[in-house]
């Protein structure tokens, strides 16, 4: 069995739902203790978080994981148990296999065997990891990056571990991701008995046009490096639940995945401005959960695409902005260049999560050579 692989697994055992950490981080950083380097452990309320370096001086590599995972969904629809981790035709099954279990322990091996044959390092070696990336992400990497700007500690280049795969180890990896902004609206009226509609004001009749014109929101990127920035409605909700009862208020939830092109502050006012137009009674809550970003630099573009090559022999690598979030939202502000390479996301939140043996192994590789690029 692999280093890789075996501690794969021994993470993997371990039910880390967000927020819980449940002891990965200490048993990483038992390992990377005994690898020379220093670790910190910081607790932000209910949110475990590590930060581990090695070396002084020069530039910093950060290698940015998370430990927790997503619930498993209804258990007996796995085909193993989903902390207990499971190999079958070629591919490691378990709970945090591809997110991110796997990278976190490519990283680690990577990190170890970079120290073994570098006792004195041109720059910096971090690993951060946090058990607060798959939940509300406030008590996790933004929190550590506050801490660490306080101590003055500046990092230089990013290396994620998200999934980004798509056919094969190496085939995508991602230089930059959309911004991301939630909006809570209570549209309000006047419960009634339904027989008398001049007595009660219904916000489902009052808000329907309102609410066609909030879905078409759109807005064309036009840095030519994002998707267009869609609204998208997740959420409605009215009514009592009777037939004979017209509601009192209606609440609606909405998200946009926005690119530079525009800022937080263009969705709030486009959206208010509708609703103030048709004259609705509503209150607005508005969460802008993380700024877009995109690496522009190409110091750590072309180490990480060099090191794929090197390794998988995949040469033609898409350079991604595309999916979701990820905490390399709260990295990027401060100037780092951020990349985002880890293994295949098919499987990724899904019933019977997994990886590729072969490509875990083969993905510890790459992060030890983009290491050795970088800081030798």
């Amino acid at each position: 069995m692999s280093d890789v692989l075996e501690l794969t697994k021994e993470l993997i055992k371990r039910k880390s739902i967000t927020p819980l950490d449940e002891g990965c981080q200490a048993l990483i950083a038992t390992r990377l203790e005994k690898a020379g380097f220093n670790i910190e452990h910081l607790l932000f309320g209910e949110v475990s978080n590590l930060w581990a370096t090695y070396g002084k001086g020069g530039k910093t590599l950060t290698l940015l994981g998370h430990t927790d995972v997503v619930p498993t969904g209804p258990i007996e629809n796995w085909t193993n148990d989903p902390f207990e981790p499971t190999e079958k035709d070629g591919l490691l099954f378990g709970r945090g296999a591809a997110d991110m279990k796997g990278s976190v322990a490519a990283f680690v091996v990577a990190a170890e065997e970079f120290c073994k044959k570098n006792t004195s390092p041109n720059g910096k070696l971090s690993i951060m990891l946090t058990s607060d990336e798959e939940g509300p992400a406030i008590d996790g990497v933004r929190k550590v990056i506050e801490y660490l700007t306080k101590k003055g500690e500046k990092i230089d280049w990013c290396l994620v571990g998200e999934p980004t795969a798509e056919k094969q180890l190496g085939d995508v990896i991602k230089i930059g991701r959309r911004g991301s902004i939630n909006g809570s609206i209570t549209i309000k009226g006047v419960q009634g008995h339904i027989a008398y509609p001049h007595n009660a004001e219904n916000p489902i009749h009052t808000s329907s046009a309102a609410i066609n014109e909030i879905i078409s929101l759109k807005w064309p990127d036009e840095t030519g490096q994002f998707p267009d920035s869609i609204l998208q409605v997740s959420n409605i909700n009215s009514g009592t639940g009777a037939h004979n009862v017209t509601p009192g208020d209606l609440s609606l939830k909405l998200n946009v995945r926005y690119s530079p092109t525009i800022s937080s502050q263009t969705v709030i006012e486009a959206v208010e401005r509708i609703l103030k137009r048709y004259k609705l009674n509503f209150t607005a809550e508005w969460e802008d959960s993380g700024s877009p970003y995109l690496t522009t630099s190409t110091t750590l573009i072309d180490s990480v695409t060099e090191a794929i090559s090197h390794v998988t022999g995949v040469n033609e690598i898409e350079q991604s902005t595309a999916g979701g979030t990820s905490d390399g939202r709260f990295i990027a502000p401060t100037g780092s260049e951020v990349v985002e390479l880890g293994p295949l996301n098919a499987s990724i939140h899904k019933i019977n999560e997994a990886v590729s043996l072969k490509e875990l192994v083969m993905l510890s590789k790459i992060y030890e050579r983009i290491i050795q690029k970088l800081l030798t």
